[in-house]
């Protein structure tokens, strides 16, 4: 299994957002998603988080939180412990990213854009300032066919935060 950092960087009440359009055989083509990438050797969460966001859209982090721990299983592709981040401070200006286009989009928007089905989950997570959490989600293709928060089935299909106002009670 792979390691990979995801951030979600805040401006108000946006984030900075990457829609996933110029790499060819890019599981996450025409996806929306935050910012981040695979481990170098040797790396750490945090030193992949900053190499990762400093390269993909310019900006140097200055405040940033580790909020989770997310185990993806896919049927086509390979397994990935993606560490999750959320980070509201930051220097530099956006410049060009060669992995798709950089847009700050508002969170009540969100919901709108071709995201994995399993990303509202955690970033229903996220807006509801959950501690830190471990998450496992499974797919059959583009489809979520499981998800456990910790070790909680997660119903399916995803109905929203009122889904996990009980499990989160563990947390």
């Amino acid at each position: 299994m792979k390691n990979t950092t995801l951030c979600y960087i805040q401006r108000e009440d946006s984030y900075l957002m990457l829609h996933r359009i110029k790499k060819k055989n890019d599981l996450n083509q025409d996806k929306w998603i935050g910012v981040g990438g695979k481990f170098e050797d040797n790396e750490s969460p945090e030193e992949c988080l900053l190499r990762e966001c400093r390269e993909e859209t310019g900006l140097i982090l200055t405040d940033y939180r580790y909020r989770g721990l997310i185990t993806f299983v896919s049927d086509r592709w390979e397994g990935e412990y993606m560490h999750l981040f959320t980070a509201e401070g930051f220097q530099g200006e956006i410049g060009p990213c060669d992995e798709g286009t950089l847009e700050w989009i508002s969170k009540s928007h969100l919901r709108a854009l071709n995201l994995w089905e399993g990303d509202h989950i955690f970033l229903d997570l996220l807006e509801a300032d959950a501690p830190f959490f471990t998450m496992k989600l499974e797919y059959e293709g583009d489809r979520l066919i499981r998800a456990k928060l910790g070790n909680r089935i997660i119903s399916l299909p995803y109905r929203g935060l009122d889904t996990l106002k009980g499990l989160m009670a563990g947390l």
